[in-house]
This record gives structure tokens, C-alpha cells and sequence, in this order.
């Protein structure tokens, strides 16, 4: 059964009651963090000059910040699972926020985030008051921010000011002089951190040559406006980031340099070659000399976490010695190695998280990935890579070619299972089809990803999977990329699409109060019709869309659809609109009863 109506898992456009301190508040955070680091997004790869300039810091910190939500999501499903149905304490979720940040961390700013996160959990989690508002919360937000500065700093080798660590410490400061309940306190960390981050171009040449803010913080400035929304229920004024302008980029005498050590375009001509991070399991006596031996290779070295699992973060030209230095301090696993260049390496992992593969992935000289000491396998010109919602269309995108990412009930897929997808579809251009609204910020993240890693690929915003099927019918590998992207996106666009579902209890929506039981007809993402019975509320969906035009109605029936239903509204519109075609997809989508396309 479904809500009525649906609830997005982000909270993307919807209201809520402003929160204490508690579990919940924590899940509303990461919510409105991820939608607004997924507008931002663009904004913040735009304005990334430093330490490199390689253009992914917002891509960066929307996939750790999506890591994390989806940790706190786990803990609630979690707890609604057990056997006495009881709810997460804000315990339970800041540690899972904490460590699925830490698990998700990419990039300098990512895993400095994932410090961040941390230190806030260890003072949230320890004893905090989280159901009585008031002075107790308020002071235990400050000195959760106060904690988080403290470790951030003690996780980077050479911290510089000028970047997210200075916001983060204006943060605490003005968290601590802050007066009032926990929303005030959140609310002077936001403003803080949003007046030190308009300072930073004065505190680091690079920035100040280009013309920008710190991305990494900007990055900051966009979580903590969250948070503040969360307990105040009021959305804070956006930062206006610098932006850099089409020479700003570029180096502005002979021989510029940054703080970091690379050319004033970013370019690693004198820095380190290659990013590494990878996780750790080791003992933090291992992990204190492993800081050292990373220090004497390398720059930006940021070693996060705790309690036997780190995040290692470090920008070396050496990659080799880098992970040979993890395997002597325990057991590293999910390495990635990418290059400045824009090609991007990982560690296959072969047996997963729990049992690494021993094989790194490298690139070889025309950019194409392949293990080392194995065949080199040559990219397809092209591919479609569709998240679908069952089996069946699954397996349709599979024979038309396309490489299909399967959603399950309530887990929309993470940015990293797109860009996996990508990798799998091994083609120098890909088509992204995300077939959900909701799914267009990951989509987006998961695109500038793959592009990282030299792969040409364009999202077409498909917000239902009969969208997609319409977009892969017209797909044709043959003509150049932006004529098929456009093709495609013209048929997409061109096809209306409903859904059916059940309410799960009574609602307010669109079309009226609906009652736990109704079959609810979905048009265009809104509530249209609310009806008894499945068939007869099809009928009046499929005539008040047809009503309008349409040459052919696709319907996508779900894995408990009685062919006799798709029969009786296929005769339905043979009878009522002549001249409409009809074909009928065995999707096997466990929610959704039924999805109808219009073209």
C-alpha cells in the first residue's frame, strides 16, 4: 500500500512542525541538507579551486551527506522493524548519521564533513537532553559544534584558513555566544558560518585570484542551514557564492601557486598527481604512524573516524605507496584513486566491504578502465544506464540494450549505485535515465561522478518509468550524442504518465480526503481521482488523460495486476478512443499497482 499521499523521502517541498533536539530533527536535517546540497551542487563544483581545482566538491559532499541520511533512514527502518516497534533514541541516529558519513566520505571537504558529523555525534550521543527543550539542548548544540571543530582540526595534517575548517570554527563561535533555545543557537551557527564564509577570499590568495568563496564551505554553510531549518522551521537566506568568470581559472602571473601546492589553474603541474582515499580498519596506533608515512608522501592528508574504522584521505604522486602504507597500518578496502587529470580509478572489491578483492583498477593509456595484469576491454561508443521499479522492466531495458538499476520498496537507489551502473554499462557516452523526480539530484551527483572519471553522460529528467520506456524506444546509437539526447528528451517529454496506488490511511490531498483502503489515480506526480475500486478509477484516469490527445497508452502492470484487469482497459480504450493503441508491460513494480503513459 501507499501514503496518500506519497511522502518524499528528502522532504522536497513539504512543511513539518520545527523539532527539539531528537531523533527526528536529526532525519529532518539530513533531508533538507541533501535537497539543498543537490540544488547547490552545480554552484559548488562551479566555484572548487582549491586544494585542487578539479571541479567535484559539491558532487563530493551530496554523496557523503547522502551516505549519511541514508544511515539515519536505516536506523529508523531499523527500529520500525523490530519486535517492539520502538523508536531510535538521538543516540541511535547521530551515530548512524556519523558513521554513514564516514563510510560515504569522498573528497577533502566530504571527509572533513564526515569529521564534522562525528564530533557532533560524540556530544549528541552522550547524554544530551533531546526531549526537553530549552537550556539543556541549546548547550549541548554548542558544544557539539565546539566538539566537531576539535576533531576536524586534529584530522587534517596542515589545516589552512581560508576553507571549511575556518567556517566551521565561526560556527562554534557564534553558536557559543548565542542566547536562547537550541533553534537560536543553530540558527547564529548558520549566520555565522555564512559571514566567515563570504570572508575566505581574503584569507587564501587562490580564492582571492579567482574570484570565489571556499566551495568546501560553502558546502558547510548549505548543512548547517539545514540543521537550522530543522529546529526553526523557517528556511535561512541562501549564501550568494562567488562565481568564477571564464578566465578565472587561470593563472595570473608566471609561476603562481597555491597554498596547496598546485598551479593557480588547479592543474597538479606542482602538486601531487593522484587522490587516494580509501577505508581503514586498524588500531589507532597504526593509523598515528600511517598519518606520518602519508604526511612524508604527500598533501591534504585528512584521516577521520575512530573506534577501529578510519576514512584516509591524501593527494600523493606516488598511489602505490599510499595504499601500501594502509595495508601495513590494517586493512584498507573501497580504494579509489583518481587522477587530476580526470581519470578516475577504484578498487574493484570483489568480495565486498566485508572481503576486498586484492585487484586495483587502473587506467590505461586511452582512458579505458582495466584490472591491472588482465585483458584491456574496450569501451562501447555508447549506453543507457534506467533506474526502473521491477523485474520486468528490468529485464525490458536489458533486451533493448540498457543497463537497468532495480529500486526496491522505500530505498530509492544512492548516488554511488548510479555511478556503479555507469562504470557497468562501460561505454564512452551514457544516457542516464532516473524515471523519478526524486531521483534527479542523485542523478545529477552520479553524472558529474562518471564525468570525473572521463565518461560523457547526460541526465534526462524522466520523472516516471513510462517516460523512460518512451526516451529508450527512440534511443538510436548511431546519430551523435546531442541528437539522441535530445530525441530522447522530446519523447520523454512528450508522454504523460499516471499512477495507481492504495491509501495507506486517511489524507488530505488533492482531489479530497481519501480513506485508508482508496485506490488513488495519480496524474502527472498529483492526486486526480480517488476511487473504490482499481479497474473503474484506470478507466477514469485513462479518459480524463486521453480527454487531451494521445496516439498510444502504455500500461505497466504491477507484480499483482490480474491480467484480466489490463484486458478489460485495454478494451476500454479500443471501445472509447478510436484510433489509440495499447501495449501491455509485465513490470512486476511491487508498489505501484499500475503505471499508465500517454504519448
Amino acid at each position: 500500500m501507499t501514503r496518500c499521499p506519497p511522502r518524499p523521502s528528502s522532504l522536497r517541498g513539504g512543511s513539518f512542525v520545527p523539532h527539539t533536539l531528537d531523533a527526528d530533527a536529526v532525519r529532518t536535517w539530513c533531508g533538507l541538507a541533501l535537497d539543498a546540497l543537490g540544488r547547490a551542487r552545480a554552484d559548488i563544483d562551479a566555484i572548487n579551486v582549491y586544494p585542487v581545482a578539479d571541479g567535484d566538491t559539491g558532487t563530493n559532499l551530496y554523496l557523503t551527506v547522502e551516505s549519511a541520511a541514508r544511515a539515519v533512514d536505516a536506523a529508523f527502518d531499523g527500529h520500525a522493524n523490530s519486535a517492539a516497534v520502538s523508536r531510535p533514541t538521538l543516540a541511535d541516529v547521530v551515530r548512524a548519521m556519523a558513521h554513514g558519513a564516514l563510510i560515504g566520505a569522498r573528497g577533502n571537504s566530504g571527509t572533513i564533513l564526515a569529521q564534522l558529523l562525528r564530533g557532533m555525534a560524540d556530544v549528541l550521543a552522550d547524554g544530551t537532553p533531546g526531549g526537553n527543550p530549552g537550556a539543556g539542548e541549546a548547550d549541548g548544540l554548542r558544544r557539539a559544534l565546539r566538539r566537531a571543530v576539535d576533531l576536524a582540526y586534529l584530522a587534517v595534517a596542515h589545516p589552512v584558513e581560508g576553507t571549511v575548517l575556518t567556517v566551521a570554527v565561526a560556527a562554534a563561535e557564534s553558536a557559543e555566544r548565542a542566547t536562547g533555545d537550541v533553534a537560536r543557537v543553530a540558527r547564529a551557527a548558520y549566520e555565522g558560518a555564512r559571514t566567515a564564509l563570504q570572508a575566505t577570499p581574503g584569507q587564501l590568495d587562490v580564492l582571492a585570484r579567482a574570484g570565489v568563496v571556499d566551495a568546501g564551505g560553502y558546502g558547510l554553510v548549505t548543512v548547517l542551514g539545514g540543521l537550522a531549518q530543522a529546529l526553526s522551521g523557517e528556511a535561512p537566506a541562501a549564501p550568494a557564492p562567488a562565481r568564477p568568470g571564464r578566465d578565472a581559472l587561470a593563472p595570473t602571473g608566471t609561476g603562481g601557486q597555491d597554498p596547496a601546492g598546485c598551479s593557480a589553474d588547479g592543474t597538479p603541474g606542482g602538486g601531487p598527481a593522484f587522490e587516494v582515499i580509501y577505508l581503514l580498519e586498524a588500531d589507532e596506533t597504526a593509523v598515528t604512524a600511517l598519518r606520518e608515512r602519508l604526511d612524508a608522501l604527500g598533501d591534504s592528508l585528512v584521516v577521520v573516524g575512530g573506534d577501529g574504522l578510519w576514512n584516509v584521505h591524501v593527494h600523493v604522486d606516488d598511489a602505490g605507496a599510499a595504499v601500501e602504507a594502509g595495508i601495513q597500518a590494517g586493512r584498507p578496502y573501497r580504494i579509489r584513486i583518481t587522477h587530476f587529470d580526470g581519470a578516475a580509478v577504484r578498487k574493484a572489491g570483489s568480495g565486498g566491504p566485508d572481503r576486498p578483492g586484492p585487484a586495483i583498477v587502473l587506467p590505461d593509456q586511452s582512458g579505458a578502465q582495466a584490472p591491472t595484469g588482465g585483458p584491456r576491454a574496450e569501451r562501447a561508443p555508447r549506453a543507457v544506464v534506467a533506474v526502473v521499479p521491477g523485474d520486468g522492466l528490468a529485464a525490458l531495458c536489458a533486451e533493448a540494450g540498457a543497463t537497468a538499476v532495480a529500486t526496491r520498496p522505500g530505498e530509492p537507489p544512492a548516488g554511488g549505485e548510479l555511478v556503479d551502473a555507469v562504470r557497468r554499462a562501460h561505454a564512452r557516452e551514457v544516457v542516464l535515465l532516473p524515471n523519478d523526480a526524486e531521483l534527479h539530484h542523485t542523478a545529477a551527483a552520479a553524472a558529474a561522478q562518471a564525468r570525473a572519471e572521463g565518461v560523457r553522460v547526460a541526465v534526462i529528467p524522466t520523472r516516471s518509468a513510462v517516460q523512460g520506456i518512451a526516451a529508450l524506444a527512440v534511443h538510436e546509437p548511431g546519430r551523435s550524442f546531442d541528437e539522441d539526447v535530445v530525441a530522447m528528451t522530446s519523447a520523454a517529454g512528450a508522454t504523460r504518465y499516471a499512477e495507481l496506488a492504495v491509501a495507506e490511511r486517511q489524507s488530505w490531498t488533492t482531489a479530497g480526503v481519501c480513506q485508508a483502503g482508496d485506490v488513488l489515480g495519480m496524474i502527472d506526480g498529483d492526486v486526480a481521482v480517488i476511487g473504490s475500486e482499481l479497474a473503474a478509477t484506470a478507466e477514469t484516469v485513462l479518459d480524463r488523460m486521453l480527454a487531451s490527445g494521445g496516439e498510444m497508452v502504455t500500461l505497466v502492470l504491477g507484480a499483482d495486476l490480474p491480467d484480466e484487469v489490463a484486458e478489460l482497459l485495454e478494451r476500454h480504450v479500443r471501445e472509447g478512443h478510436f484510433a489509440v493503441d495499447t501495449v501491455v508491460y509485465r513490470g512486476g513494480q511491487p508498489t505501484a499497482p499500475l503505471i499508465i503513459g500517454i504519448e
